[in-house]
């Protein structure tokens, strides 16, 4: 009896559930804070950079570490890791929710990326011995796919829904009950795996992977607001790259390596692993600055905002299943393709918004942007997972993860610094004379910076003060808008190319 004559039965279906829970708080943790940016930064008062690092902490540590984590899931057993990461993660949120200033905040984000990095590459990995028959697995990888993707976009609904009645530190808070429940009902329903001859872990390639990452993340994002003295942002990004090169050497000498790089040569892992990236790198970005749009520019309040992101959830399932009912019969390639160009026209419909444009508006053109990315998320994660042997699914998992994180996190920093640079000046060259220059650097910091000076003015002035903040805003979200729409056509184009070798899923079971 082969590994596809073993159907899954009730207890792996109901454990798939249970999965779904930190997968989807995984990512809701990614953006959960995009609502509550303006009342953060009336409340802790950060600077630009330090809002930036609120936002990023998270996606960058847990890039950072998922790949380690992934590995080491399979040495010491994914549900072992899984439930102190759940552990870790619980006790994150809750300092994150209590944290009296931007510094303390930053590194409760930290902390809780650490503990996200379990999460991740934990339930896929073992999702994928819970599965083992093809057809099932592509349906529970669906089912996992709609709830760490649309985590994404329910974290700004969640956020906007508790902020229109807590304080912001309740959107943690939100964590822990959940996190409870994975460790009461995790050891019941999930079954323990890991390599049935685990291979030694090497400390030297965890630390290679996070020195590779980390300066390269924080160089970009320091990059934008270097000005002139671009010099330390630079070194940091070269750091970075120094670093990944030793590791990439390290894990191609290695028997046992914490990333196989040899599955990078396939051109059908190569493509996925691509697109995912791309996808939520442009996705993420926009994301943050699209919450900011609704409450600030708009003026929407935290409740009317998180319901007017309903349409993305909707557009995110839609995409998912119907990436999930015509991969058996449809090219990934055509499929994968398709979704990126859809994406791209919904970025494009973005790059119309100005300072009078509606709500309804604003959410069509990200429907379609999600719509896109919703088709795309699924068969990303089933061709890359595809290609793991089940010894490896950590491994893999957490390389996909990697990948998803990475992108999340620079989206959020490169889309977010360039529409940054826009705003700072636009904002610098069309504020109203006669602000005190402490004021006039605060409001070309950040929207928020600029609507806590507006509310100390007279009104003519408070006017004129808002007024070319908003401006500039919008100029800056329909640039990085611009950007993610072109970077996403042309995605589509390689995408299409390198997939199309490979045949729909029913020539594949």
């Amino acid at each position: 009896m082969t590994a596809t004559d073993i159907r899954a039965g009730r207890r792996e279906w109901i454990g798939l559930t249970v999965l779904t829970l930190p997968a989807l708080l995984a990512s809701m943790d990614l953006s959960v804070l995009f609502m509550a940016a303006p009342w953060l930064a009336g409340d802790l008062a950060p600077t630009g950079p330090q809002l930036l690092w609120i936002m990023d902490a998270y996606g960058f540590l847990m890039a950072g570490l998922l790949l380690t984590m992934g590995a080491l899931g399979d040495r010491i057993g994914r549900r072992r890791l899984l439930l102190i990461g759940a552990t870790a993660f619980g006790a994150a949120s809750v300092l994150a929710a209590y944290a009296p200033s931007a510094e303390l905040l930053i590194l409760a984000r930290a902390l809780l990326g650490v503990g996200g990095a379990t999460l991740a590459p934990s339930t896929l990995a073992l999702l994928r011995g819970m599965f083992p028959d093809a057809a099932q697995r592509r349906l529970a990888i669906g089912v996992w796919t709609a709830a760490f993707t649309s985590g994404f976009a329910v974290g700004p609904v969640a956020g906007g829904l508790l902020l229109e009645h807590f304080w912001w530190g309740a959107i943690f808070l939100i964590n822990v009950p959940v996190m409870a429940l994975l460790l009461i009902l995790g050891p019941i329903l999930l079954p323990e795996s890991r390599e049935a001859r685990p291979a030694r872990f090497d400390p030297v390639s965890a630390l290679l992977s996070i020195a590779a990452v980390l300066p390269v993340i924080y160089g970009v994002k320091e990059l934008v607001h270097a000005g002139a003295a671009q010099g330390p942002a630079l070194l940091a990004i070269a750091v970075g790259f120094a670093f990944a090169v030793v590791f990439v050497r390290r894990q191609a000498r290695m028997a046992d390596p914490l990333v196989d790089v040899s599955l990078f040569r396939g051109s059908a892992f190569t493509a996925a692993f691509g697109a995912y990236v791309v996808m939520v790198l442009a996705s993420a970005g926009l994301g943050f600055l699209a919450a900011q749009y609704l409450q600030v520019v708009i003026g929407l309040r935290p409740l009317a905002a998180a319901l007017w992101q309903l349409p993305a959830v909707a557009g995110t399932m839609l995409g998912i299943g119907l990436a999930t009912v015509l991969a058996r019969f449809v090219r990934p390639a055509v499929l994968a393709g398709a979704g990126l160009l859809v994406a791209a026209v919904g970025f494009l419909l973005l790059t119309r918004v100005g300072v009078d444009t509606g709500p309804a508006a604003l959410m069509a053109g990200y429907a379609v942007v999600t719509i896109g990315t919703g088709m795309v998320a699924p068969l990303a994660i089933d061709l890359i997972v595809g290609t793991a042997p089940a010894h490896r699914a950590g491994s893999v998992a957490g390389l996909g993860e990697t990948g998803a994180e990475f992108g999340g996190a620079l989206g959020i920093a490169v889309l977010g610094s360039v529409a940054a640079a826009i705003y700072a000046g636009q904002a610098r060259d069309t504020l109203p004379t006669g602000l005190p220059p402490a004021a006039a650097d605060t409001a070309t910091e950040t929207l928020g910076g600029a609507v806590a000076i507006a509310d100390g003015l007279p009104d003519p002035l408070r006017a004129a003060v808002l007024g070319a903040a908003e401006c500039a805003f919008t100029a800056g979200f329909t640039t990085a808008a611009a950007a993610a729409s072109a970077l996403l056509a042309a995605a589509a184009v390689v995408v299409t190319v390198r997939l199309w070798a490979v045949r729909p899923a029913a020539g594949r079971d």
